[in-house]
């Protein structure tokens, strides 16, 4: 049976595709053929061409179309014969949902229409969780002097709640993202792996705490 690693945080910054990385290199090291789906391949693996497209025309995306091309998402992997999927923000959606504006009962209903439709991939959650401003603040550095403004005016174009002017409302955005993001994730019985602190650990301390949790979960790999 394949399996996807849905990898996520409490705000950019804390360090998601590094560990999606090292996550997919430990996976491929144990004989596992690995499928790492970086974020940015949203915009041109084929599953995801119509979300893609409705993006571009009209900077938003319906649930149907994520609920359409999930399956078609679901239908390649285990087409592919790939045993594990590691995904960097990918799945389940619930930012896009909130930044589309779409309210908490669309969301429950989505969630709980993708957890049946992500099923035979034994879906389970990597949550790096810390501080926002801390990761905020970790990207900035890690991009350029204008990164940390461009972020801002992207979320306040979307129009989301609460409303983001500035880096401190932001911050209260990425919160309550991160609040529904996880209760979405528990309400619907998704394994979900929290890795505390994030913003205070190293990247290789980060993997070594995945790898633990994972291991079980992915034939007792150590």
């Amino acid at each position: 049976m394949a399996m996807l690693i849905a990898v996520w945080g409490a705000s950019a910054g804390m360090g998601k595709s590094t560990l999606c990385a090292g996550l997919s290199y430990w996976l491929a090291d144990a004989g596992l053929k690995v499928d790492h789906f970086r974020e940015e391949e949203i915009l041109t693996r084929p599953q995801f061409g119509a979300v893609a497209d409705m993006f571009r025309a009209t900077g938003t995306v319906d649930v149907e179309t994520l609920m359409a091309a999930s399956a078609e998402f679901v239908s390649a992997v285990l087409e592919s014969g790939d045993d594990v999927v590691v995904a960097d923000a990918l799945v389940p959606f619930v930012p896009t949902l909130l930044a589309m504006n779409y309210p908490d009962e669309t969301i429950d209903a989505f969630m709980t229409d993708l957890t049946e439709v992500l099923a035979p991939l034994s879906p389970v959650m990597v949550f790096l969780d810390g501080r926002a401003e801390i990761g905020l603040s970790r990207a900035a550095a890690r991009e350029d002097d204008k990164w940390l403004g461009w972020y801002v005016d992207k979320l306040g174009r979307y129009e989301v709640t609460p409303p983001v002017t500035d880096v401190a409302s932001a911050v209260r955005y990425l919160q309550r993202e991160r609040a529904v993001t996880l209760d979405a994730v528990r309400r619907n019985g998704w394994p979900l792996v929290m890795i505390e602190h994030a913003d205070e650990r190293s990247p290789v301390e980060v993997l070594q705490v995945a790898q633990r949790s994972l291991a079980p979960r992915v034939g007792g790999i150590v």
